[in-house]
């Protein structure tokens, strides 16, 4: 089920060069460290967990066979079948993971709950990436999905289930990784108790969090060394234990034996998938890191390195433990040969930290892509690396991760009981992933709904079996992962719907523009110099903010700019695409309007230079709007807001419109008129010198020599420069949303207590849009929704 032409990972045009062979080869090395850590160290405890319960009453060499053809037949399908030849196709830019799945369905079919999007987003150059949906005719069921909103809705909390799934990994990971390899201090002559091993685990695990904040950049470089040094490791030690134990293990390999493993153990042997599929945790990581490597480097990696290794590993581990019954209990550390356990464990701790590590910083990525969604809280994003892309790290986030993961380790001290709990999280994952992507073959693909039904069908029959198997260990630990799924699921929820809520206030009361073309070019007050931006999430029309400061305030900035920051189903947008500009009324009354917009994997930096690049856009837009006729066109149109432009930061045919020229700050220029007072302009001096690291870039705008310019034009250009000189403001909406009286109880306990609290212990709007605080307008407003 192979995706049409232009769907396959365009990174790769001459899959046969050897530039291009030399450069996967580099990145699959490198993803070793990030990808692979998780699936590989899950030899450490996939037979105990699997031996555990009323199993070990068939206790012999036949059900060993049984449970190791199950092994391999579930690594065969799952990670090599499903994950390395067909999902890895499906990749959204270059982006995989179950938020690039749902991207691509919300741009192929009208799935979008996205707020304020407009027609203008689909000329984003990675928009249209993929086959053309206009390319298929409209099937009778897109249009049924399209037509009911409930369905579209139940699709984001599918979709959102997924992703609390995976934070649950984020928790689980850490605990059972680092507890499984201090595991193996059990076995030496000291014999640690399981007190001791659960302190050293949290030590461990401490030290993992705390060095969070560094960024794995830092310590990138050990990663895939480290996991290839384990890699060899489990190699040769599974390939003696198979040829010194017993080599007859290699018939295993047949499904035969799985046939046999049930005839024999029936029930038992069901519920012993539980532990099973654990040997394929971490398998999601392989999709969901897609954007820092290639579809064709993960290939070569899993497909030549992993997949070997690990088969051989899990073979030599059931030829031991079928020639030593009674090792079940620590099967991994006791089929290492005694001359080599102490580099083993030491490297096995190592390779735990490192499969914790990738999933952590999977959880960072998956909590920022559901805020871009609009379905969570805002939280602090630091950007940990100049070189990769997408390295980020979020505190808050990060130390209820430690807690949750310590509260586990101390709460459970047991890899079995924290394997049950998982092995369901990481099969529900796989489970909605499967959901998805047969919805990606229909509509993106556009491939035959049989052929996308037959893919359905089949894994989530192998899937299923593992996840009836995963659910019946709910009581023995299973728990964890849905308690967490349900909690994170619920501060998702109530933060979307308030969110949804607050938009659908603002879009039914905009202000009328008939009203304020009424008041006329002055709004009825004065307009004193200067630039007001005024932050909407509104892509069209007035805010009814802005009704609060024409009829309470007795002055206002000459220059006026509505801002919206949206995000938009693509990964990324490129700052040529970054701005949409355009005019709000006719040309006398300077308001404009200007769009800025990222995907959901964008990181919105402080680089000090938006303002910068804010008046270069518009001043391009005037000089555009004269010179191409179908934009003058929209000053004579009263009712509607004008035309908008996508203004490149990298246009060079209209670079010349402003002269910019950098200058140093030296105290404060009196000369220049300004709607602030001058004690407000000095602190302005102080504080900017008191924070070096927000500090703005100072810019002066000039005028070039032009004697050809539009008289209009140039008058616009130069009120601008000026508003510019004298200041820009930032005015913002400080509000408070309640639900009506005549609200629902469960509406006013979602709005009133729900909403309420989450949106006064997160990170204040102005502060997550790097918003100088100096500069910074509030306006208090009650929305009752």
């Amino acid at each position: 089920m192979e995706p049409e032409s232009g769907t396959s990972t365009s990174r790769n045009p001459s899959p046969l060069s050897w530039v291009n062979l030399s450069r996967n080869l580099i990145l699959a090395y490198q993803s070793f460290g990030v990808v692979y850590g998780d699936l590989s160290t899950s030899p450490l405890y996939v037979f105990t967990s699997a031996f555990r319960g009323k199993l070990l009453d068939h206790h012999d060499e036949e059900t060993i066979f049984g449970t190791f053809s199950l092994i391999f037949w579930t690594l065969t399908l799952i990670p090599l079948l499903k994950y390395v030849f067909i999902l890895l196709s499906a990749d959204d830019n270059g982006e995989g993971g179950t938020f690039a799945l749902y991207s691509l369905l919300c741009r192929h079919a009208k799935f979008n709950l996205l707020p304020n999007q407009q027609a203008a987003d689909e000329e984003l150059s990675s928009y249209k990436y993929g086959p053309s949906s206009q390319a298929a005719a409209s099937s009778p069921l897109k249009r049924f999905l399209e037509k009911h909103k409930r369905l579209r809705t139940a699709l984001l909390l599918v979709v959102l289930f997924g992703a609390c799934m995976v934070v649950g990994d984020g928790v689980l990971t850490p605990a059972i990784s680092v507890l499984a390899s201090v595991s193996g201090l059990k076995v030496t002559e000291k014999k640690l108790t399981d007190g001791e091993l659960v302190l050293l685990a949290c030590v461990i695990l401490v030290g993992l969090f705390a060095l969070q904040h560094c960024g794995t950049h830092k310590v990138a470089f050990m990663f895939a060394p480290i996991v290839i040094i384990w890699l060899v490791s489990i190699f040769s030690v599974g390939l003696y234990n198979t040829i010194h134990w017993n080599p007859q293990i290699v018939r295993a390999i047949s499904p035969y034996y799985i046939i046999k493993f049930f005839s024999k153990t029936g029930k038992e042997g069901w519920v012993s998938l539980g532990g099973i599929l654990l040997c394929i945790t971490g398998t999601e990581a392989m999709y969901a890191d897609l954007g820092h490597f290639t579809a064709s480097s993960i290939r070569l990696a899993f497909a030549f390195v992993i997949y070997p290794c690990l088969v051989v590993q899990y073979m030599g581990q059931a030829a031991f433990l079928s020639k030593n019954l009674n090792s079940i209990e620590n099967s991994f550390y006791d089929s290492i040969p005694e001359p080599v356990f102490w580099p083993v464990f030491v490297i096995a701790t190592l390779a735990a930290i490192v499969g914790s590590q990738a999933v952590i910083t999977a959880t960072f990525s998956i909590i920022k892509q559901c805020h871009a969604l609009g379905c969570f809280p805002r939280v602090k994003v630091v950007h940990t690396s100049k070189h990769i892309y997408g390295q980020i790290y979020i505190p808050e986030i990060n130390w209820i991760l430690m807690i949750l993961t310590l509260a586990i380790t101390i709460g459970f001290q047991d890899t079995t009981i924290i394997g049950n709990a998982y092995g369901l999280a990481c099969m529900t994952v796989m489970f909605v992933t499967t959901f998805l992507m047969t919805l990606v073959a229909i509509f993106v693909w556009q491939k035959s709904v049989f052929i996308a039904i037959a893919f359905l069908l089949f894994f989530w029959m192998i899937e299923g079996v593992y996840l009836s198997a995963a659910f019946i260990k709910v009581p023995q630990g299973g728990w964890v992962p849905l308690v967490l799924s349900f909690i994170f699921m619920a501060i998702m929820y109530v933060w979307h719907y308030g969110t949804r809520r607050k938009y659908s206030y603002d879009l039914h009361n905009k202000v009328s523009l008939k009203w304020l073309l009424g008041l006329g070019p002055s709004l009825g007050i004065v307009r004193v110099p200067g630039i007001g931006l005024i932050y909407t999430e509104l892509a069209t029309g007035i805010p009814a903010i802005f009704s609060h400061f024409v009829t309470n305030l007795p002055a206002f900035h000459r220059v006026l700019v509505f801002v919206c920051v949206k995000s938009v189903p693509v990964p990324y947008v490129s700052p040529e695409e970054r701005f949409l500009i355009g005019r709000v009324c006719p040309r006398p009354y300077r308001m404009y309007r200007c769009i800025v917009r990222y995907g959901y994997k964008d990181i919105q930096r402080d680089d000090g230079d938006f303002e910068n690049h804010l008046i270069q856009s518009i001043a391009e837009f005037i000089q555009m709007e004269a010179m191409e006729p179908q934009f003058s066109s929209s000053e004579a149109s009263s009712s509607l807001d004008g035309r908008m432009a996508v203004i490149s930061s990298r246009n060079l045919e209209y670079a010349s419109s402003l002269i910019v020229s950098e200058h140093e700050d030296i105290g404060v220029d009196i000369s220049i008129p300004s709607s602030r007072s001058l004690t407000l302009r000095s602190l302005q001096s102080v504080y900017d010198d008191e924070s070096p690291q927000v500090r703005r870039r100072r810019v002066r705008f000039q005028l070039p020599e032009n004697p050809g310019m539009n008289p209009d034009v140039k008058e616009e250009l130069l009120d601008l420069i000026q508003a510019k000189d004298a200041g820009v403001a930032y005015i913002m909406g400080h509000s408070y949303v309640k639900a009506r009286k005549s609200s629902s109880f469960l509406k006013k306990l979602v709005i009133d207590i729900g909403y309420s609290f989450l949106r006064k212990n997160c990170r204040g709007p102005a502060v997550a849009l790097n918003i100088p605080h100096i500069s910074l307008i509030e306006v208090g407003m009650i929305y009752y929704v």
